[in-house]
């Protein structure tokens, strides 16, 4: 896995934290300096901290199990779903549908709902409906689809979270402690890290900066995936390598007892040779 760049992070502005007055005081650990009233995250510990999230992430996504990316922000929700959809993994980025992890249970059946909308309109009972009847139809597909249509393949809860901006966020974070999913997020100066599981300090409001620390992210997982695969590949190599093995095993045991067969088949010995003859020749006499 590469090594996160500071001079990345430096360039991407990810170490502008919010006004002094504004600060969360369980950040200071994070904090480098203050600079015209302005906090200044200390990106050394930026760039640990995302390694250690990037690793995790990593893992997670070898094991095969989702994550998901939650971010309604203005500045955040076009660049989170651009990088997610590269490791087609699940994303929230219109708003946060109140109980989505706790009430999952309903919300599967909501996402139901969109396909048994597109069942209507192939096996045609949409056709059958009013036009009114087809024009809230698909009112209702429209609203499903903006708001569940990027989780629609998520058919159980995610392994984690991956969050930006943990305040605006907060109903989020909530249910996913309460349910014990493992939580990543972008956290600044006005955030309280001990909310998430993994903090990596750094300006959420940006988008520069959001883009820089979600790429860090998405590229990791995207390891984690080439070295699952690499990995089910080999085990196919082992395992059809194993049944050629078997199979030419199996047919050497089976010339064996061929062979041994017809070993022990009797043969035609040279005195019955006369013998068949004089018994011809009586017959002809």
């Amino acid at each position: 896995m590469a090594k996160t760049s500071y001079k990345e992070l430096l360039d991407a502005g990810v170490h502008f934290g919010h006004l002094k007055r504004k600060w969360n005081p369980n950040m200071s650990p994070y904090i480098f300096m203050e600079r015209n009233g302005i906090h200044v995250i200390d990106l050394h510990k930026t760039a640990a901290k995302a390694e250690e999230a990037a690793a995790a992430l990593k893992q997670i996504a070898k094991s095969g199990k989702k994550i998901l990316f939650v971010a309604t922000k203005k500045q955040a929700k076009d660049i989170l779903e651009a990088r997610v959809k590269e490791v087609n993994m699940p994303f929230v980025t219109e708003r946060w549908p109140g109980g989505m992890l706790t009430n999952f249970v309903t919300i599967r059946k909501a996402i139901r709902k969109m396909s048994s909308i597109d069942k209507m309109k192939t096996d045609g009972t949409f056709e059958t409906m009013s036009k009114r009847e087809r024009l809230q139809v698909n009112r209702q597909r429209a609203k499903l689809e903006k708001d569940l249509g990027s989780i629609a393949d998520l058919t159980r809860l995610p392994a984690a979270l991956f969050i930006v901006d943990i305040n605006k966020e907060h109903i989020a974070v909530k249910e996913a402690r309460k349910l014990n999913i493992p939580t990543f997020a972008i956290v600044d100066t006005n955030s309280d890290p001990r909310l998430v599981d993994f903090p990596i300090p750094g300006n959420d409001d940006a988008s520069q900066s959001i883009d820089c620390v979600v790429s860090i992210m998405t590229d990791a997982i995207k390891e984690g995936l080439a070295e699952r695969k690499d990995d089910r590949d080999k085990a196919k190599d082992a395992k059809d390598k194993a049944e050629q093995a078997e199979q030419a095993a199996a047919a050497e045991q089976a010339e064996k007892a061929e062979a041994a067969a017809a070993a022990e088949t009797p043969a035609e010995t040279p005195a019955d040779a006369p013998a068949e003859k004089v018994v011809e020749k009586t017959t002809n006499e």
